[in-house]
Parts: C-alpha cells; sequence; structure tokens
C-alpha cells in the first residue's frame, strides 16, 4: 500500500482500459472504530496481506455504480468491509457485488465520515467527506478528478449537465483540505484551500456552462 497521509493509504493501483493515462485506487482510511475502503480496484486481493495489516475494517464505500466489481464481494468476504454505495443505483451495482447498506443524500454514517449527495456525473453520484482529526479530505470519485494538478470533471452521454453544475457549486461551499479522487493523472491527491478549491471549481463550472466534457 502507499502511505499518503498519517492515515490514510492507497491500495491497488491500477491502470483503467477507458483511460490508460489514468491510475485508478482504492483507499485506506484507519480509523477507530475499524478502517473504511472508499473506492474499488480490481487489484485489491494482490495486496491482501497489507490490508490485512492495516487492521479491522467497518465498510467499503463506492461513489457510483460504475466503480461496482466482483472485487467488492471479495473485499466483504476477506476484509469483512460489506459494501455501502447509492441507494439511486442499488440495481446497476447489484448487477456485479452485493450490497451491505446505501444511502441517499446527505448522511452522516459516523461522527468523522460524511456523505454528500452530488448527482450529475451519474444519478447517485455522491462525495464523502472524512475528517482524521488533522485533515479534512473530500473523496469525489469521478465528480471531480484530476490531471496533473488540474481539477476536471466527466460529462457522459447520460449524465446530467445543470445537476452537475448545481453539485459543483455545493462542492465549493464544503470546508476540506484534500481532494482525493479516484482517478488521477499524476498524483493521487491535491492538497487545497479555500481559494483554491473556489477557483479551481469556477474553472469547472466555466467549461461545463460552455458545452465541455470537463
Amino acid at each position: 500500500m502507499e502511505h499518503l497521509f498519517d492515515t490514510l493509504y492507497a491500495a491497488g493501483a491500477e491502470r483503467l482500459s477507458f483511460a490508460p493515462d489514468f491510475t485508478g485506487r482504492a483507499f485506506v482510511l484507519r480509523r477507530q472504530g475499524g478502517n473504511l475502503l472508499v473506492y474499488a480496484s480490481r487489484r485489491l486481493a494482490e495486496e491482501a496481506d497489507g490490508l490485512l495489516a492495516a487492521g479491522p475494517f467497518a465498510r467499503q464505500y463506492i461513489n457510483h455504480h460504475h466503480q461496482a466489481m466482483p472485487s467488492c464481494d471479495w473485499a466483504c468476504e476477506n476484509l469483512n468491509a460489506p459494501l455501502f454505495g447509492p441507494e439511486r443505483e442499488r440495481q446497476q451495482i447489484l448487477a456485479h457485488c452485493r450490497m451491505g447498506g446505501g444511502f441517499a443524500d446527505h448522511e452522516a454514517h459516523f461522527a468523522d465520515f460524511e456523505v454528500v449527495a452530488t448527482p450529475g456525473h451519474t444519478a447517485g453520484s455522491a462525495c464523502f467527506l472524512w475528517d482524521d482529526g488533522r485533515r479534512r479530505y473530500l473523496f469525489s470519485g469521478d465528480t471531480v478528478f484530476l490531471t496533473e494538478g488540474r481539477w476536471i470533471g466527466a460529462v457522459l452521454p447520460g449524465s446530467d449537465r445543470l445537476a452537475y453544475l448545481a453539485s459543483l457549486a455545493l462542492i465549493k461551499t464544503l470546508s476540506f483540505d484534500v481532494l482525493v479522487p479516484s482517478l488521477a493523472k499524476g498524483q493521487p491527491f491535491h492538497q487545497t484551500s479555500a481559494r483554491e478549491t473556489e477557483r479551481q471549481i469556477d474553472a469547472m463550472m466555466r467549461r461545463l456552462e460552455h458545452g465541455a466534457d470537463g
């Protein structure tokens, strides 16, 4: 596993066929009360020893159904980490793996971990906010991802552009120190400030308003 910050690790780094210049990862949030696994990776089983050594897991979370894959069942069976994903996309997720629970809106699942609904990329897309006591992390999935430090989005043929813009406006109001997307070209995270977040999100919104895909 890659050690990124005090309590944040990356696992299962993989190149993706639809975006060969980008790397996808799952992230391990080491915390009291049980670790969390955020996102999914087909390569998790290759890092089983490191994952098991990280301590007991409580859950795995995915932002939207594009992240659903058989390795989610592996995490449930081998890490005791049942999968939580968006209720709006339950049927799409169940086509690939089991679910242990879901979420629909802005929900505090733990004292340090919140779900924030951010539809647009897909109907059920969400972000996760985690406060480890030192930093606040935003796990943005594919709604905001990174290319060499630049924040970009992914408007697909089935995306809702207006909902996407509203979600970006919401993200701009959130307080966080580190952006952690599911895909990145270059460094897998971006440390930010309120001013930097506003600048990057405003640039994204201008591109989407003018018809760009990201």
